[in-house]
């Protein structure tokens, strides 16, 4: 079996609130392997955002390791950790918080281009036409402003310039929660399609357990900073074993992960 691209072991974080030390993440502890979806869930306030940053290195630990291909990124900072974050990138939730507002389709395409010298500038134009294929946007939208483009279309072009340096992970932070519902089909395919053709790692973080179980091959359930059960997606929707996976199907009327999803 092949080495994980992630490995987080032991992660704790703690923030002093009122003047008390929280703990935020208590001994967390996963893998995710190339090509595969592992999904966190849970409620507001269970460690998921936290652990995100940790893992995108936005936030130190204070204790444990994230190893990024068996390189401790935890112990990474300055020109090295520049240089090893083209091999992760994150798609946040907030799309117009995500871009300079001043920011046209093709500068914020070509930005993560430049910054890692993946391209010289006279091939930039052909990269970010290609890329915007990839997600399913024309590129006659590049000279356009972010701003004058639709919240549907601002989610695809994040995701383009997520994998513009074709990491080896992404994580999704609720990227999709602020979508229309009746655009989120359309994307979860999209990323599903990309996985398959980059074999990219994904660590996606949501507390809408349907559309976990459309996109995620393993979901872990949090709970006030611990995972509190791990499995594969559709054992663990369909037939949670703790008490706030069930309270988080509960919640839900109807588990319909819609067509096209992973798991139909």
């Amino acid at each position: 079996m092949s080495a994980p691209v992630l490995s987080v072991s032991g992660l704790r974080k703690s923030f002093t609130r009122g003047g008390a030390s929280v703990a935020a993440l208590d001994d967390v502890t996963f893998d995710v392997a190339a090509g595969e979806t592992l999904a966190l869930a849970g409620p507001s306030g269970s460690g998921k955002s936290t652990l995100a940053r940790l893992v995108m290195q936005l936030t130190k630990p204070d204790g444990g390791r994230v190893e990024l291909n068996g390189q401790d990124l935890s112990a990474m900072a300055g020109a090295r950790l520049r240089a090893a974050r083209r091999h992760f990138q994150m798609v946040f939730q907030d799309t117009t918080g995500a871009f300079n507002p001043r920011a046209t389709v093709a500068s914020a395409l070509e930005e993560p281009l430049r910054i890692h010298r993946i391209a010289a500038r006279a091939e930039r134009p052909r990269r970010i036409a290609h890329l915007l294929e990839q997600v399913g946007l024309s590129p006659t939208l590049a000279p356009r402003a972010i701003h004058e483009i639709s919240g549907g279309q601002r989610q695809r072009v994040a995701i383009a310039r997520a994998i513009a340096t074709e990491p080896g992970l992404l994580v999704l932070d609720e990227a999709l929660s602020a979508i229309d519902s009746s655009l989120r089909g359309d994307i979860l395919r999209l990323l599903i399609e990309l996985q398959q053709t980059r074999n990219t790692a994904y660590l996606f973080i949501s507390h809408d357990l349907a559309m976990v179980r459309a996109v995620a091959h393993r979901v872990a359930i949090m709970d006030a900073g611990r995972i509190v059960e791990i499995g594969e997606a559709r054992a663990v929707v369909d037939a949670p074993q703790s008490d706030i996976g069930q309270a988080l199907v509960a919640a839900i009327p109807r588990l319909n992960p819609g067509k096209g999803s992973r798991n139909d």
